[in-house]
């Protein structure tokens, strides 16, 4: 047993990693991970000549199966949907390294959001090739199809990632990455302002620092209030925004942090963790605005937040 969990734990990382960026959902890629714990104590670990290809086949397999069915629930979802936040930086690894643009890229929650509109498996085509670099042939095998398809899966995914993000370079383009995000420091100064005009309630200076096409999107799953549908345009946003700390505010403290390989706002009242907030910029307004409030969305990034010791180990 020693050992077959040994195996296991080495093969943990890259097992999480698949699951959480097919999946979306740290919550459903820990379910997923157990089950393929209870898969790997099962089988025949002689007939097993490969134990890390058996495992990354198995968590992808049962990933296939989750999405089919969390297609259903999600149909039926309260409010936007929008990917589980996981907090990363300084002494959270749970993604894996990301010191490179490629890996942050993998698991940035905009690249999550689009991966939602493809299919099952143009999104696992796309994700193994992508992220973790398998051949056209080892998809095929991991995801049970012929490696003709597997590439034709992977083209197809490949340019409906590059149609759906914002203005990408031609380079970026062909592989479905958007251009490089703003500096952290310069990012921080920009929401320093933003944060300053929206608690004073400055409706003109808020809507200064938004774009003209600035959408919001808040994923309360019906748990929180929170708009359910996205909120779109300058004027709009504004007085959301300013509408909703008025009316939820009080008590509540922003820190800058980081979360999918990039900057956030941790928002934190009395009782924890109660949003993590992505923002994006187009020069120096904020074009898009992402806020996870699903409190069954935070329960992870509130444990990784225990875990290093509250809102003064997330390194800012």
């Amino acid at each position: 047993m020693s050992e077959q969990l040994e195996v296991f734990q080495q093969q943990r990382g890259r097992m999480f990693g698949i699951a959480y960026r097919l999946l979306g959902s740290a919550a459903e890629a820990d379910e997923v991970l157990q089950d393929a714990w209870l898969r790997w104590q099962s089988v025949d670990h002689r007939a097993v000549r490969e134990p890390a290809a058996f495992l990354a086949k198995t968590v992808t397999n049962l990933c296939l199966n989750q999405l089919t069915s969390a297609r259903s629930r999600r149909e039926t979802y309260v409010g936007e949907w929008l990917p589980e936040p996981v907090l990363t930086g300084a002494g959270l690894d749970d993604l894996g390294p990301l010191d490179e643009v490629a890996q942050r890229e993998s698991v940035s929650f905009a690249l999550l959001t689009v991966l939602e509109k493809l299919s099952p498996a143009e999104r696992a085509a796309y994700v193994l090739r992508e992220a973790f670099a398998y051949s056209h042939r080892e998809v095929a095998e991991l995801i049970g199809t012929t490696e003709a398809n597997a590439r034709q899966l992977h083209a197809r995914a490949r340019k409906r990632v590059a149609a759906d993000r914002p203005d990408p370079e031609p380079d970026q383009a062909v592989r479905g990455r958007q251009p490089e995000r703003v500096d952290p420091g310069h990012w921080r100064t920009l929401v320093e302002r933003f944060l300053a005009a929206a608690q004073l309630g400055d409706l003109a200076g808020l809507e200064s620092m938004l774009a003209a096409d600035v959408v919001s999107r808040a994923d309360g799953g019906g748990k929180v209030n929170a708009a359910r549908r996205p909120v779109l345009g300058r004027e709009r946003v504004a007085r959301y925004l300013i509408g909703v700390l008025e009316r939820f505010g009080a008590g509540i403290t922003p820190y800058f942090g980081q979360a999918n390989g990039e900057p956030v706002l941790v928002a934190v009242g009395p009782e924890g963790l109660r949003a993590v907030i992505f923002l994006g910029f187009d020069g120096e307004q904020v074009s898009s605005l992402e806020l996870a409030l699903n409190p069954d969305k935070l329960a992870r990034a509130e444990a990784q937040l225990s875990r290093i010791g509250g809102v003064s180990g997330l390194g800012w």
